[in-house]
């Protein structure tokens, strides 16, 4: 069955989430960075919530919890069994491959420790999307706050081999910044160059640069690209396993300056 998914600001860059599953007429938000946006835009849909999909604990994905919950008191929250600890109250606590319903479509939980411990996303393969969270971004990685560098580099090979096809809606808009960056890591890639070319535009005309695709990272987004030889020697590494180029690509990219 479809999803139907609407995308729209919450807070400063976050990105509200809705998924609509229309046989059964169930409503996942993925995510609560604002309670009091996402609820009006579900009531403004005639989409009450069922669900509420959590990504990881950080207060800007989960501090509209209650108020969601107060909006809705039916809503079920699910969210990662190993940070259940710090995450607001679940109804239903999950791990590596466990299946989560919205209505008729299904999703299969993938733990993507690195940004955080607990962190995991969420594949609705039969609807060819992911809702990475802070893990993978357009163009870009979270910070590994928690988790090892390489921790997070396994996290993201795990991600990037997902189908092609797939796409991808992440927590943030940081699109046209992570571009800035992977021009100067991966410079001599005329994909990157026409790809930031069309972000630039997409945000002069107000438009969001997501979802993107699988495919479309792996052929441009620097840190799922540390083997490529072209990358490796712009980054001064030429002999460096993939698990140093992306340490030093993200050590990089903290201090970076958009």
């Amino acid at each position: 069955m479809a999803l139907e998914v609407a995308q729209f600001i919450c807070l400063n860059d976050n990105f509200g989430l809705l998924i609509h599953e229309p046989e059964l007429g169930a409503t996942a938000s993925i995510d609560a960075p604002d309670g009091e946006a996402i609820a009006k835009e579900a009531e403004r849909r005639g989409w009450p919530l069922t669900h509420l999909l959590l990504t990881h604990h950080h207060a800007d994905h989960v501090q509209g919890t209650q108020t969601l919950k107060s909006r809705f008191p039916r809503m079920k929250v699910i969210g990662a069994a190993k940070d259940a600890h710090r995450l607001p109250p679940l109804d239903r606590a999950v791990s590596e491959g466990d299946s989560v319903e919205v209505g008729a479509a299904r999703a299969r939980v993938i733990e993507t420790p690195g940004h955080t411990l607990g962190h995991i996303a969420y594949y609705f393969g039969d609807n060819e999307i992911v809702f990475v969270g802070d893990t993978l971004f357009s163009l870009g990685c979270g910070r590994v706050f928690e988790g090892t560098m390489d921790m997070m580099h396994l996290t993201l090979e795990a991600l990037a081999n997902l189908p092609g096809e797939t796409r991808v809606y992440c927590g943030h808009e940081y699109t046209q910044a992570n571009a800035k960056f992977a021009l100067t890591v991966d410079p001599d890639n005329p994909v990157l160059r026409e790809r930031a070319q069309t972000v630039a535009e997409l945000r002069e005309n107000g438009k969001f640069t997501l979802p993107t695709t699988i495919a479309l990272e792996n052929a441009t987004n620097p840190f799922l690209r540390v083997e490529d030889p072209s990358v490796k020697a712009a980054m001064g590494m030429q002999d460096a396993d993939p698990f140093a180029v992306f340490a030093a690509m993200r050590e990089r990219k903290n201090s970076f300056a958009a």
